[in-house]
Parts: structure tokens; sequence; C-alpha cells
């Protein structure tokens, strides 16, 4: 019921409706919400210049949209919201369908009328605020559109079962809780209202007040108004107008412009739209049903994918931490190098020092004692060992001068990191957009019960399973050779029926069948095993062509065949590859002998070759 609750409130006022009227587009509006949106249009859009002849709906004409940029909002006093022109402030949240239509600030009337009673501007127009159809009223006014008197029922149970607070009925903008309710007018009222509408005088002083419960449970209990005829109000309507799809009163079939349409009875076309709407619903509720399914799937699909983000979250970040491992790891390896080039070159540096520090201290003993010997004055011991020392000299300064001051190690490191491939791969690093593709069919079933052979031929019958959710573009068709060989296609096509002719006699044959699509082939079925029937021919085989008078054209062919089948056709040549063994081959004898209306066979000179144990002949088939 709580979704209802929008079809029951003004697209002008956002409330429930009060005393709606139906408009000729088949939207409703309260009275006085009517009366408030009404637009006084130039004396040329008069009512009898604009109306229509034996109109189907209604003597309204509509105006065009082109013309209303005639009248604007600072002279009518209103704007729409949704879609003919823009609000002047922010729609109530409550409107139906988006669309809210704000009338122009009125002063109270002066009368204790109402302003849906008061009378109405000539040539005053009226816009649709829900589709935007506008059209220009005659005489009659509001007066003219006919009481929705099944929404005013349909509205008064759904506030009784919602047990909501009766709202005034005459309240100009938010309406006010009401207080009282006339039983002769039967109309809700709040003091100020009653006060302003219903004054305790003249002749309504005799009107009864009672309380808006009081008043709600009279309302129910008493008979609905029936109603009555726009044309002629004191007239119940009794026939229904099939023409205009509207009911008349008996005065508008003798008078009025009814008189020469197809009416019927006002019960048998109640009931028969009433059976029309039922049906509607039918189909309705079946959609509706659809929808529940698909929120209730949708539903499904936010809690899959708040469980596949965080499933997808954690694998990203096991991703991530593996990559952050990895570049540890190889930091490490990295660090590793470092530290054994930081070793070896700390151990040839070492090296180095201990080497010039042993020959720095040989060579300086070397020459503290040739000082020491320079010292001495003995010229014959001197000259026994002067020349002995001037080479080892010589021989000691010949050893620091090649290369001994020279370090072995430089200090700089010579490894450099090379991680721009690194970095550019970081950032590359990036989500793969991969569109899963669709799944191959499922397997066929073959259908035993309707797979048969006769003599020589075989027909085989398949079918997708039950519960498969994905199409088949085609099916394979195969069959081994009957001598337990490899199996060859013999049908590939759409359809779910095969029927295979030339089968050896008296031979086994396996079969088996596959789907495919444009993903890939679907696995094969379960084998079937086939026996073809004896031949009880002992005769020599030759190839018979069974030729019907009509016009034939050759059907596709087993690679096993020895018999050939024909089909109507156009007339022309065909050419057809002819197989057999070389034991079966007569077929030269049978072209010739065999004298069809209409047809002629021909083979080539040559017509042989052999090609493994199977002979090959090029036919013709020559249709007139």
């Amino acid at each position: 019921m709580e979704e209802m609750e929008e079809e029951l409130k003004c697209p002008v006022c956002g409330s429930f409706y009060r005393e709606p009227i139906i408009l000729p587009c088949s939207h409703n509006l309260c009275q006085a919400c009517a009366r408030n949106i009404l637009v006084q249009t130039p004396e040329s859009e008069s009512p009898q210049s604009r109306r229509a002849s034996g109109s189907g709906v209604s003597d309204y004409d509509y105006l065009d949209l082109d013309k209303m940029s005639l009248y604007s909002e600072a002279d009518s006093g209103y704007g729409s919201y949704g879609g003919f022109a823009s609000a002047p402030t922010t729609p109530c949240q409550k409107s139906p369908n988006g669309v809210r239509v704000f009338p122009p600030a009125m002063p109270p009337p002066a009368t204790h009328l109402s302003p849906a009673l008061a009378p109405v501007p000539r040539n005053s127009c009226i816009t649709c605020p829900q589709c935007h159809r506008s059209l220009i009223l005659d005489d009659r006014g509001l007066r003219g559109f006919p009481k929705n008197r099944v929404l005013e029922g349909v509205i008064d149970r759904y506030q009784q079962s919602k047990a909501a607070a009766l709202k005034c009925q005459l309240c100009e903008k938010a309406p006010k809780e009401a207080t009282v309710m006339c039983e002769q007018c039967d109309v809700f009222y709040c003091d100020p209202c009653r006060l302003r509408c219903h004054p305790p005088r003249g002749p309504l002083a005799k009107h009864r007040l009672v309380p808006p419960a009081q008043g709600r449970v009279s309302r129910r209990l008493s008979p609905r108004k029936v109603s009555t005829c726009t044309d002629h109000e004191l007239e119940n309507h009794s026939m229904y107008c099939v023409q205009c799809k509207m009911p008349v009163c008996y005065q508008c079939l003798e008078e009025g412009k009814h008189s020469s349409h197809e009416v019927k009875a006002l019960g048998a076309m109640w009931k028969l739209h009433k059976s029309q709407l039922s049906q509607a619903l039918n189909g309705l509720s079946d959609r509706a049903k659809e929808a529940k399914e698909f929120l209730v799937q949708l539903r499904n699909m936010v809690q899959q994918i708040q469980e596949n983000s965080v499933e997808f979250e954690a694998c990203l970040v096991a991703q991530c931490d593996a990559l952050i491992d990895a570049l540890n790891r190889r930091k490490a390896q990295l660090l590793a190098r470092v530290n054994k080039e930081h070793e070896h070159k700390l151990k040839v540096v070492r090296d180095q020092i201990s080497h010039c520090t042993v020959k720095l201290r040989q060579t300086t003993g070397l020459m503290e004692y040739c000082l020491e010997v320079i010292k001495e004055n003995d010229p014959s011991g001197f000259l026994q060992i002067s020349d002995a020392l001037i080479r080892r000299v010589h021989l000691t300064e010949d050893q620091w001068g090649k290369g001994t001051l020279t370090p072995r190690m430089t200090t700089d490191f010579d490894l450099s990191l090379d991680n721009s491939p690194l970095l550019q791969s970081i950032h590359q690093l990036d989500f793969v957009q991969v569109k899963a593709s669709s799944p191959v069919p499922a397997t066929p079933i073959l259908q035993l019960e309707e797979c048969c052979t006769h003599n020589n031929s075989a027909t085989l019958s398949w079918k997708q399973p039950p519960l498969s959710t994905v199409p088949a573009d085609g099916y394979i068709l195969e069959l081994d050779d009957g001598n337990g060989g490899q199996f060859r296609e013999v049908y590939v096509g759409k359809e779910t029926m095969c029927t295979v002719d030339g089968l050896h006699f008296n031979s086994t044959y396996n079969a088996r069948v596959k789907a495919f699509n444009k993903t890939g082939v679907s696995p094969y079925s379960k084998t079937l095993v086939l026996q073809t029937s004896e031949d009880t021919d002992s005769e020599e085989q030759t190839l018979p062509f069974p030729v019907p008078s009509e016009r034939l054209p050759l059907r596709r062919m087993s690679p096993f065949s020895s018999t050939l089948n024909l089909q109507p056709s156009f007339p022309g040549r065909s050419y057809f590859d002819f197989r057999s063994s070389p034991h079966q081959l007569s077929l030269h004898s049978s072209l010739q002998s065999l004298n069809a209306p209409g047809c002629n066979f021909e083979t080539q000179s040559a017509p042989y070759s052999q090609l493994g144990k199977y002979t090959y002949c090029n036919c013709y088939l020559l249709l007139t």
C-alpha cells in the first residue's frame, strides 16, 4: 500500500487529491489546484474558435506548445519543475513524478465559496503539470472536467487503512489538520477555513458539523455519489460511447454530439474494461515479479562486489608484498656483492701495505748499513764490499721503481646499479582489463529414442542439455569408417538431426557429436554404436542414382557413400566428387544407361583417380 501513495498525491500541492478532476490527457488534479494554475488567454483563442466538432475525447482543444511562449511565468504566476520551464523555487520533495507547480499568491476570497467553486475567467487555459499539454476551457470552466469518484474512494480507503489525520480540503497552501466535517457539504474544514468558507449564518447555519473521525465513518457508510454527465449535470451516466471512449447520459444520445456514435451498455463495458485491466495487470504483475527478482539479483551483486573487492584488495596487497619481498631479496644479494667487493679491495690494499712495509724496512736497513760502511776508513776493506753494496742499492732502487709505489686497488667501486628498467616497470605496473571470454557450449546429448538405422542409412538426433545457458552456433557429427578407424566429419551445421546414407551393409559404426561457438568446441558426446542391416543381394553392387522426374540437385554425400541422392532444385549444371571402393566402381555404365526425363549424366573421359584405398570420379549432373 505504501508504494501506491505517490499515485494518490496531486502533482501541484503534493498532498492527497481533494475533489480530483480528470483532464483530457487522463491525468488528475485537485479542483482547487486546477483553478490556481489557470492562465487567461487572448480573445483570439476563444473556445468557440478552438473547439473541434466530434472530438473523440473532450470538447477542449490542446494548444500547440510553441504558442505557450506567449504566456510567461511572470504573467501566469506559475512555473514547472521537470521539463517545461525553470521553477522559481525548489519543488516539494514529495511531489510525484518530480513535477511541482507553484500557484500564485492569491488573497483570501471575500465570499464563503471555495476557490474551486468561484467563477472561472473567460478564455482561460490550463496546462497539465505532468505531460505539459495545454488546453483552453469553454464556458463551463472547470465544471467541464469529470470528477474522479474512483480516485476519491481509493484515497478514503487508503487513509482509513493508515489511520492518518484528516486534512482540511480548502487550505490554500499546506493543508492543516481538519477539525470538523460538514455532512451536507461533505467537506473537511480546519478552523480558519471553516470561519472563512462556512460561517454559521444564513443557509449554512442549518448544516450539521461533526468531528472528522465521525465524518469519515459516515462518509464510508453512505452510498458513493454517482458520477453525473459533464454536459447535463442532472443526468447520470447510462451508456458508454465507444468512439469517444467515455460514459454518456441519455440526453447526450438524443441531442448531443454522441447521437450518431456507437454506444454500448455501461455495465457491459464496465465488466469488459475490468477484464482488460485485469489481463493487463497480469502481464504487469509478471514484469513486477521479474523486477523484484532483478532487484534481488542486483542486491546480491552489491554483496558480491563487496566480497570480490575485499578479495581483490587482499590479492593486490599479496602481489605487491611479493614484489617487495623479491626486491628485498635482490637488495640483500646486491649488498652481499658490495660487501664482497669491499672485502676484496681491503685485502688487496692491506696486502700491498704489508708488502711495502717489509720492503721499506729492508730498504731503510740497507741505507743505514751503507751509511755506516761509508764511515769506515779502511780502503781495502771498503773496496772488498763496495761493489756488492752498489749492486744491492741499484737493485733495490729498481724494485721500487717497477710500480711498487702505485696502488694496486682504487678506492672507487666500479659497480653501478641500473635501476631504470625496474623503475619503468614499476611506473608501468597497472591492471590489465581482460574481458572474460564466453564459455564453450555444453556437451550435446544424443537422443537414443530418435536414433535408428535402416538398411545402409543411419539417422542420428541430439540436443543441448536442458540447463545449458551457452548457445551453440552449430554441431559437428563424426563417424568412423566402419572398421575401427579414425573418426571423420560427416555433418557440420545448425540442425540437430542428420541422416547419413551410403554406409556399408552389415557394418558397425561409432558416432559422436560435439557443439561449437566462437569460443571453441565442446567435449564429445557419448559414443553411439550403430549397426547397419545385412545385404541380401549377393550380386555385384552398382551405384544407383534414384532420380525423380522433377529437377533434382545433389545433396551432401557422406565420405563412405556408395549411393548418391538427389533433391529438387533449379536447372543447371552441378558438379560433385564421387568416391567409391575400386570393386564397387561401375558408375559409368549406370550413368550411361540411366535415361530419366530432364536429367543427363556426364562423366569426364578420364574420370578416375586413385588416392589410398578410395577411387575418385568427377561427375556432372545436367538438369534441364
